[in-house]
């Protein structure tokens, strides 16, 4: 089986999901579907048809999460120097507008454009991967082709 790359934060953030829908929601899903089976009729029960739906989400979401923690493989981006691979955090400038931006090259399952965390799969990460400090970089987008230049390279 494939090992999926994580930083300790991705991990962390993931197993709580986990052990919060275990413990707290699932028990809570549990207890609301019997509540609505002593409502009667089931077939024109819209609650206990609603908890199921709801119940169904749960239990694939700790499916997927126990795959996830089971296969991660957790990565100490404070141990790496050199060239940008996973874990890095880069900062870029775009050649066009100089707009600074500061991305850190996670896994894919805890990647989130908003808080700067970039998929290790993206083209722009793909385009990073192997580059250095001072380098340029031109990535295929939906827009365009942008370039930027890499700024500086960090490992915390």
């Amino acid at each position: 089986m494939e090992k999926i790359p994580l930083t300790a934060r991705g991990f962390a953030k993931l197993d709580a999901e986990l052990k919060k829908l275990k413990s707290v929601e699932r028990p809570a899903i549990i207890a609301a579907i019997a509540e609505a089976r002593e409502h009667g009729d089931l077939s024109e029960n819209a609650e206990y048809h609603s908890a199921r739906e709801k119940q169904s989400f749960i239990e694939g979401r700790i499916k997927e999460l126990e795959n996830i923690v089971g296969r991660s493989e957790v990565i100490d981006p404070s141990r790496l120097s050199g060239a940008i691979k996973f874990g890095a955090t880069v900062v870029l400038v775009d050649e066009d507008t100089d707009e600074e931006k500061t991305y850190q090259i996670v896994g894919e399952q805890e990647a989130s454009i908003e808080e700067g965390l970039l998929n290790l799969r993206s083209p722009l990460a793909r385009a990073l991967i192997g580059k250095e400090e001072g380098e340029s970089v031109e990535v295929r987008t939906p827009g365009g082709v942008r370039s930027y230049e890499i700024r500086a390279v960090n490992f915390v």
